[in-house]
């Protein structure tokens, strides 16, 4: 509890919890329309090529201040998403190639930059290669207020253009059809997607900046089909993130803050992928077992039933036309019993009117379908 009245009261944590709330918002909202466009990708060639562009403001300018370094971190993330788009445009390449090639040639480009001014015997450029992994720590109030009011152009735009940008995500052939300027709006959702990549590299850095892009929406879509809900929980998983990220890296010395965000997002990923109730692979474990037990008896069911037509519904007969021993047919007649689809006999069990019921539900599914086959063939 002492740690988190940190944030009111310690001035340096304030700042590192609101940048990387803001890094955690801002991230999950338009890292969602690149998830559902299957462009996560993306993400990564942005945070990577923003280093050459870093390196470059800071020899053009020979200054480091933050605001410089991260327009030309933004610029050189645009030029390299401009790049992708015209190499896709124009050639055959695939886009995951193209991705590739691009991410590994700027960020070489970056790696090579920024060896360069290390050996330049310049002594302002101390702590330029901490853009690589962040450096959060460093975050003053000026940073934290640049963040916000790129994070709100980026939101604000998103809001404007919500309609437009869900049409493009989920079906881009329409959205032409309807004379939607489609290039346009991908350019626009890719420079929006810069600033995120801007307000994150003093953060998380280039490297781990693409995981608050994709985490937070890769999360939300665990948890509902919704677009306005799933922006709405990647917004709040990316904030719960980067506030949490900042209390632990406050309870101990030399604990990075931008690492410990990503774990912190790589954390409610996890819960999210195995515990959400839509798409969680516990919860869709216990729908296959529940599916496959309504199988089970359901068949087991239609077996009784045409036994009960002649007569023979006893635990042998079942037994011997299911192939299995007797003990698990008499096992399955209780379960039968349990939900009151047969009942116990003199000569063995018969079906209640609710079994009668259900069988003959299920013979005429079973027609429906294999005539819908045979009218397909």
């Amino acid at each position: 509890m002492s740690d988190l009245l940190l944030i009111f009261t310690d001035y340096t944590l304030r700042n590192v919890a609101l940048g990387s709330a803001m890094l955690g918002v801002v991230g999950g909202v338009l890292g969602t329309f690149a998830v559902l466009r299957r462009q996560s990708l993306l993400g990564d060639v942005l945070a990577h090529a923003a280093l050459p562009g870093i390196c470059l403001a800071f020899i053009l300018t020979g200054a480091k201040a933050p605001l410089i370094l991260l327009v030309g971190g933004g610029l050189a993330g645009w030029l390299a998403a401009w790049l992708v788009l015209a190499v896709l445009r124009h050639s055959r390449l695939p886009e995951d190639s193209a991705l590739g090639v691009m991410l590994s040639s700027f960020f070489g480009f970056g790696v090579a930059l920024l060896t360069f001014i290390q050996h330049s015997n310049n002594a302002s450029q101390a702590g330029l290669d901490q853009y690589i992994f962040g450096q959060a720590a460093t975050i003053l109030a000026s940073d934290v207020l640049n963040f916000m009011v790129l994070g709100s152009i980026a939101l604000l735009v998103v809001g404007l253009f919500y309609k437009e940008f869900k049409l493009l995500s989920f079906d881009p052939g329409y959205a032409h059809s309807l004379g939607l300027p489609v290039r346009g709006l991908n350019t626009l959702l890719t420079s929006l997607t810069v600033l995120a990549v801007m307000v994150g590299l003093q953060t998380v850095g280039v490297v781990l900046m693409a995981a608050m892009l994709i985490a937070p929406a890769a999360a939300a879509r665990q948890w509902t089909d919704r677009l306005s809900h799933m922006i709405g929980l990647s917004a709040l998983f990316g904030a719960m993130a980067g506030a949490s990220g900042a209390l632990i890296s406050a309870t101990r010395e030399n604990l990075p803050t931008g690492p410990l965000v990503v774990l912190s997002m790589s954390a409610i990923l996890l819960v999210s992928l195995f515990f959400a109730p839509l798409r969680g692979l516990v919860w869709d474990w216990a729908r296959t077992r529940q599916n496959r037990r309504r199988v089970h008896l359901e068949r087991l069911l239609l077996d009784a039933h045409v036994l009960h037509a002649h007569g023979t519904l006893t635990p042998q007969a079942l037994a011997e036309r299911r192939r299995e021993p007797v003990t698990v047919a008499l096992r399955n007649l209780e379960a039968l019993r349990s939900l009151g689809w047969v009942q116990e006999h003199p000569q063995g069990f018969i079906l209640t009117p609710t079994g009668e019921q259900k069988a003959h539900e299920l013979e005429q599914a079973m027609r429906v379908l294999l005539h819908r086959v045979e009218g397909s063939s």
